[in-house]
């Protein structure tokens, strides 16, 4: 427990995370344990809408946090903020998800392809390495590519913008790696759910759980079996990627728990009976493979965090609920 302690002081007086995207849903998470660690933070995002950190956080741990309100696109002004934050660890999430990339592609890839280059840029000005930064399950193709799970080096066909633009991630990463030597670690999610999980082809079954919540009915948008990742152990992975003394660059499957929808709704009705017959679902699948094989995350971090899937639907309803009697959330 001492040597824990001390590590933990280690970290709060040398650490300084910059995490791009922190408005976002893993972003928000990624801030909310490095706050409640000690651990100073800078956020760089362009958006304005705090209703996720608040839905996470406290006001106080809130007023805690270096607050960038800036363009990912420009590469510049990213190098700046990285450099005049003084910040030694980075977490890159910036990104629009599959619909905004589908409704609007140029946008898409200054976001998802330049935005990312431009924090590798950063990086390698400021001799930060390794970058940890959010790849995707979209990279790989339709279920009928792959076995039951796809593995660490399947290869990529992906089915849509968002995943053609991740796909450009890992390369980009992979080149500054080989070129500039800066580092870098990355986790593909699949179905990631929990709290702050409001938007994406992926945030419905979240959206059921807060309908559970309100005693309201709710139709998910899919079905079948897929992986779903608790929000606060994705969070928890970057973070401990983040930490670690490495060298390459590496992409990691993440597997979570392997479920079908009608078990996502089973544990909903566990957590709040009175959704019995309200939440329903699409029998369509999402057009993945159902699983990732994560035995090389496993074997880098020996215990990747994992939370169970009834307990981290039991956890999210209890949230929705505490704070929608908070008035949070409505």
């Amino acid at each position: 427990m001492a040597g824990e302690q001390y590590r933990a002081q280690q970290r709060r007086a040398t650490e300084h995370f910059f995490v791009t995207g922190a408005l976002g849903c893993l972003g928000a998470w990624v801030v909310r344990n490095l706050i409640r660690e000690g651990v100073g933070v800078t956020v760089y995002d362009l958006g304005a809408s705090m209703h996720r950190l608040e839905l996470l956080m406290e006001p106080q741990e809130i007023a805690q946090i270096q607050f960038i309100q800036d363009d990912i696109t420009d590469t510049e002004t990213v190098c700046r903020a990285v450099e005049e934050s003084g910040v030694n660890r980075i977490v890159h999430l910036a990104a629009l998800q599959v619909p905004f990339c589908k409704s609007n592609p140029p946008l898409g890839a200054a976001v998802n392809v330049v935005g990312t280059v431009n924090v590798f840029e950063a990086a390698k000005r400021a001799g930060i390495s390794p970058v940890v930064y959010a790849s995707s399950m979209a990279v790989y193709g339709g279920a009928d590519l792959y076995g039951p799970e796809v593995q660490d080096g399947d290869p990529f066909h992906p089915l849509n913008l968002y995943g053609v633009y991740k796909e450009a991630n890992e390369g980009t990463a992979r080149i500054y790696w080989q070129d500039d030597g800066i580092a870098s670690l990355a986790l593909r999610p699949y179905t990631v759910y929990g709290p702050a999980r409001d938007q994406g082809m992926t945030s419905t079954p979240t959206q059921a759980m807060l309908a559970a919540a309100k005693g309201e009915a709710y139709h998910i948008s899919f079905g079948g079996t897929c992986g779903y990742q608790y929000a606060d152990d994705v969070a928890q992975t970057f973070i401990a990627l983040a930490r670690l003394p490495y060298e390459g660059a590496s992409v990691f499957n993440i597997r979570g728990s392997v479920a079908h929808m009608s078990e996502v709704v089973d544990a909903i009705v566990a957590a709040e009976p009175s959704a019995a017959g309200r939440i329903t679902y699409e029998e369509t699948p999402l057009p993945f493979a159902e699983a990732q094989n994560e035995e090389p995350l496993q074997n880098l971090l020996r215990k990747a965090p994992y939370t169970p899937l009834s307990a981290g639907i039991a956890r999210t309803i209890a949230h929705f609920k505490q704070a929608l009697a908070a008035g949070k959330i409505q």
